[in-house]
């Protein structure tokens, strides 16, 4: 991707076509980015429905992620990718020692995939949710669910298995007795 006029738009479908396997891992990437922008809603409302259109298409047992058209096209200039790839050089060496190809059939089978797209379908969605501060953590657990699908980990994703249902359960409670306090509250408004 390095080669080439600094300028030139590289189109997300060409950069997820060259990924082949990983394909699915890079566009949750991409989608899980925005999560980490500083700003409350509007992180979770662009990498939510992103996430989700990943684990739809895992839940529904695709082999390579589709995208709409307006949003195939696009995608950044060479020289932002090039200087990403500078930037994260070195953290990527560290991590590669650590996560690698082991149990394929965590990957491949289609029951383990349609798993990971429903925790990333309700991860996506808990996402959504503009609870200050969340975005963050969803953002870093979906980075492992990037890791374990791009290089193909299925220890680690066993390891994102496990954190994505702990979160699920985890806010669910937490939502329900916030929902009962507001209920509470309301009642003795009225």
């Amino acid at each position: 991707m390095a080669r080439g006029d600094p300028a030139e738009r590289l189109r997300l479908v060409d950069i997820l076509a060259d990924l082949q396997q990983g394909a699915f891992g890079m566009l949750l990437f991409i989608g899980t980015l925005p999560s980490f922008i500083p700003i409350p809603g509007l992180a979770g409302g662009i990498s939510g429905p992103l996430v989700m259109l990943v684990g739809a298409q895992l839940l529904l047992g695709l082999r390579e992620p589709w995208l709409p058209q307006f949003i195939a096209i696009r995608g950044p200039a060479r020289h932002s990718v090039v200087r990403f790839g500078e930037v994260i050089a070195r953290p990527l060496r560290w991590l590669e020692r650590m996560v690698r190809p082991r149990w394929p059939a965590m990957l491949d089978s289609r029951p383990a995939s349609a798993f990971t797209g429903l925790l990333l379908l309700l991860l996506g969605l808990l996402l959504l949710l503009p609870i200050p501060f969340t975005n963050y953590l969803f953002g870093l657990l979906l980075l492992i669910y990037v890791f374990a699908l791009l290089e193909r980990d299925g220890m680690l994703l066993l390891g994102a298995w496990i954190l994505g249902l702990v979160a699920i359960v985890g806010f669910g409670v937490s939502l329900k007795e916030l929902a009962q306090v507001a209920l509470d509250w309301i009642g003795r408004l009225l």
